[in-house]
């Protein structure tokens, strides 16, 4: 796999971490809200050039690869996940650098939990969505019949993913609370 959507893909994760705790310093160790607030309203632009460079490498003719429907997943994830990723991050930088208090431990069993579960598939659903408005709008833009074709097999792993997130959390932890 030669794929430079693959080095994109890691570039994306690495400039996502690097904004977040970028922002979260100019928030509690700059002092600086508003600020903060401008630095992660950069976080699309990574969403942009991830879908660019996919879209490139199809223009050029590249051949579909798994990094591809990678791709399309990653940018779903981010956009789905990327509010409690930086909620759960600003958490503990408060509490680190601002004398904020210590983080809550999530609770693993009950009803909390349950519903802890529900809203973490919720966010999956949304994710799936955008991941498969990503691959279509790929697919009927610059992907020729075959990588549209190509682009279209991860579908599945979508689904196969959904059964499981289902089965191993909303589900699992709704047996939890039934038995309790």
């Amino acid at each position: 796999m030669e794929s430079p959507v693959l080095a994109v893909i890691v570039g994306c994760e690495v400039g996502f971490w690097v904004v977040v705790f970028g922002a979260l310093a100019v928030r509690y160790l700059l002092h600086r809200q508003r600020a903060s607030i401008i630095v992660l309203a950069l976080l699309p632009l990574l969403d942009v050039v991830l879908l660019g460079a996919v879209a490139v490498d199809l223009q050029r003719g590249s051949e579909v690869e798994t990094v591809h429907r990678l791709a399309g997943i990653y940018l779903g994830v981010t956009v789905a996940f990327a509010h409690p990723l930086i909620r759960w991050a600003d958490v503990r930088f408060a509490h680190w650098f601002a004398d904020g208090p210590p983080p809550l431990a999530r609770q693993s069993q009950g009803r909390n939990a349950f519903r802890h579960e529900v809203g973490m598939f919720g966010r999956w659903i949304c994710a799936a969505a955008v991941s498969i408005a990503a691959v279509l709008l790929l697919a009927w833009t610059v992907a020729d019949g075959d990588q549209a074709r190509a682009l279209y097999g991860f579908f599945p792993t979508l689904g196969v993913i959904t059964v499981v997130w289902l089965l191993v959390g909303p589900l699992w932890s709704l047996a939890d609370v039934r038995a309790g």
